[in-house]
């Protein structure tokens, strides 16, 4: 561009960076004073709420609540303006307004308003800066508020700024692949992941801004950014849907290593973590019939480590058929199970064990197995203790012994696996193990959390009102089910790929049958933004793939093949001094404690185990199975006789391939 064009942005840059100064010093001046007010106004209705009536009080308290509350939402866009301070926007657009005239836009973190509330930047999440992430030159549109806004792009640029100082200055006109993204590609991993607000492409901006569709599905192959774009997502929504905050969103990530990985992201955009579990902190909570119970990660590790369990029975137990037949069982338990004797209580209240089966099979049918005794116990509580339910425990008690049954989930799903009903190939020593050990497995917990569902309810969350669910092929369709009921009021993000499966015994052939079972939006993110194009290229022969594009554009670096571990060291040292981040890669837990006490003795490297929540990425040795969602500059994949990957564990080696960003180290030793 020529000087004074070049001149125009620096004068620009220059009086936005003047009024955010200004607006920062004003705010931080302002926000200690009505902090101190805020402390003498609870000071004086204190010493005076003696003289004050009922009404009084209540004005003074709600005075002094939507104080707080107004002051807290002033702090927090002071925090979010100290955030832009030395680089207040990254983009700018000019399009047509209202009267067809052009309007330059700049674009950044948060927003920035002048005297006469004109903005000098917009957020990135306003409507009109879509337009920067889905559109080239030329005719484009938006969703406002007001419905749709059709007008003209004439130009995209991106800035480079830093310490109020504009650096470099881009044209991107025609896309955003290149340049910014490619510099930013090209940048070494860190320890934490980053924010891609610079570099958000359509296919993830088409993800991130959907708010049409209440549920929605997310197939993105390795390295598509899938937990950037939820990330991202939860950012857009925290914005556009009024009164959402961040405690009414819950992400399930698939372990602790993972969340710490992911605890940047939001603060970085200038919003508050979210709520964050495990599916297995959930069982925990839910399963109190037994001490422990087995986590995924944990049931993976049992598999990889002894492969001694029967196969086509843990396929069963996980599989869609086995929930029918769950269902059938306790259905006909429904049908079939009567009271067997009459009940008097204080020798004083008769029911007739006739009258106690008309009620269960017909008043109360439409209620759930224990829903039926509870509501038949608070019925008989107050019908004869004068309307109170002090009673209902006593009545519970008296109705189940006539049953000749009790609440004992533990005892239910061994009875289901001795029924009919049940189809898989179990010893009665394996059903008998659920009654004596203090551990339930995992495929036996998910069982057991449904059969307790579909007997007395599912417990239910209302104040969560949007999940996100990341890793979603590692989820079985039975735990959506459940997730379905517990947050029934909801919205899902759910994003996969079922290419990264890892469990052997249960797979999606596509994740659309999410989008059936949630009546969701089904989205793909088919380019890769992680691996450079040799990688991706060598992933994409394990399962056969061709549809997977690579972004990434460096220079060539083949894959490189290694038959002896002679070399491992050198190859550990090479990559921990050319890269931030190295990773080695091994299938199981027992090879990787071995590797490792070899290792360690030769270079600075950590072990990443189940336990870990907190690692440095410059040299660490991980399983396979828990690298899922992380990504380094450089990886050795590292195999010998104890621990190769089978053509069945075809999936868990792309998994592992498709860590590595910039170099990867193949041995087959």
């Amino acid at each position: 561009m020529d000087n004074k064009e070049r001149k125009q942005e620096e004068q620009n840059l220059e009086l936005t960076a003047n009024y955010l100064n200004k607006t920062i010093e004003k705010m931080e001046t302002n926000i200690f004073e009505d902090m101190e007010k805020i402390k003498e106004f609870r000071k004086y209705a204190w010493e005076n709420k003696g003289g004050m009536d009922a009404q009084e009080l209540n004005s003074v308290r709600t005075s002094d609540e939507q104080e707080a509350r107004r002051l807290l939402r002033e702090r927090d866009y002071f925090k979010k303006l100290l955030k832009i301070k030395d680089s207040p926007y990254f983009a700018s657009i000019v399009v047509d307004d209202e009267t067809k005239q052009k309007q330059k836009i700049y674009i950044g973190m948060t927003y920035l308003k002048d005297e006469e509330k004109n903005n000098l930047i917009y957020d990135w999440r306003a409507p009109i800066c879509s337009l920067f992430y889905d559109y080239e030159s030329g005719p484009c549109s938006y969703e406002a508020p007001m419905g749709i806004i059709s007008s003209y792009l004439y130009q995209k640029r991106q800035y480079k700024i830093e310490n109020q100082k504009l650096l470099r200055i881009i044209d991107s006109s025609i896309n955003i692949d290149d340049d910014i993204l490619q510099e930013v590609l090209a940048e070494a991993s860190t320890e934490k992941m980053k924010n891609i607000v610079t570099t958000i492409q359509q296919e993830q901006n088409n993800v991130i801004r959907n708010t049409k569709d209440l549920h929605l599905i997310v197939q993105g192959i390795a390295g598509s950014g899938k937990t950037s774009v939820a990330l991202h997502r939860i950012a857009f929504l925290l914005y556009k849907i009024k009164n959402l905050t961040s405690e009414k969103i819950l992400i399930f990530s698939p372990n602790q290593i993972f969340t710490e990985y992911i605890s940047n992201v939001l603060p970085e955009l200038g919003e508050e973590n979210t709520l964050q579990t495990t599916f297995h902190d959930y069982l925990n909570k839910r399963i109190t019939e037994y001490k422990h119970v087995e986590s995924y990660i944990d049931f993976l590790n049992r598999h990889y480590e002894e492969g001694k369990e029967n196969s086509e029975l843990l396929k069963y137990k996980q599989s869609n058929a086995v929930m029918k037949d769950l269902e059938d069982f306790v259905h006909h338990l429904e049908d079939t199970i009567t009271f067997q004797e009459d009940i008097l209580e204080n020798k004083v209240y008769f029911y007739s064990k006739e009258e106690l089966n008309n009620l269960f099979k017909n008043r109360y049918s439409s209620l759930l197995f224990f829903e039926r005794i509870s509501a038949m116990a608070l019925k008989f509580s107050e019908n004869n203790y004068k309307g109170s339910s002090k009673k209902k425990a006593t009545y519970q008690k008296l109705l189940l012994d006539s049953l000749h049954l009790k609440k004992d989930y533990r005892k239910l799903l061994m009875l289901f696996y001795q029924s009919p009903f049940f189809k898989g190939n179990i010893t009665e020593k394996e059903i008998q193990k659920l009654n004596n050990t203090k551990e339930i497995a995992y495929d036996d917990a998910l069982l057991l959390l449904y059969l307790k569902g579909l007997m007395e309810g599912f417990y239910y969350e209302t104040y969560i009102e949007q999940v996100v669910i990341d890793e979603a092929q590692d989820y079985s369709y039975l735990q959506y089910v459940i997730l379905k009921n517990i947050f029934k009021k909801a919205s899902f993000t759910i994003l996969g790929d079922v290419n990264q499966n890892i469990n052997p015994f249960y797979h999606y052939e596509s994740l659309k049958e999410l989008a059936t079972l949630f009546n969701g939006k089904y989205l793909e993110l088919l380019k890769t933004y992680r691996s450079s194009e040799e990688i991706v290229e060598y992933a994409n022969k394990i399962l056969d793939l061709h549809h997977v594009c690579a972004i990434r554009k460096e220079k060539h670096k083949p894959v490189v093949i290694r038959n002896t571990k002679e070399t491992l060291l050198s190859d550990v040292k090479h990559l921990k001094e050319k890269y931030k981040s190295l990773a080695i890669i091994i299938k199981n837990k027992e090879q990787a404690e071995e590797l490792y006490e070899l290792l360690k003795k030769e270079i600075e490297i950590s072990f990443v185990d189940k336990e870990t929540t907190d690692f440095h990425k410059e040299c660490v040795l991980i399983p396979v199975y828990l690298a899922k969602g992380l990504e380094f500059d450089s990886v050795i994949v590292y195999q010998d006789k104890d621990s190769f990957f089978t053509e069945e564990e075809k999936n868990l080696y792309y998994v592992a391939v498709t860590r590595a960003q910039h170099e990867l180290y193949i041995y087959h030793v």
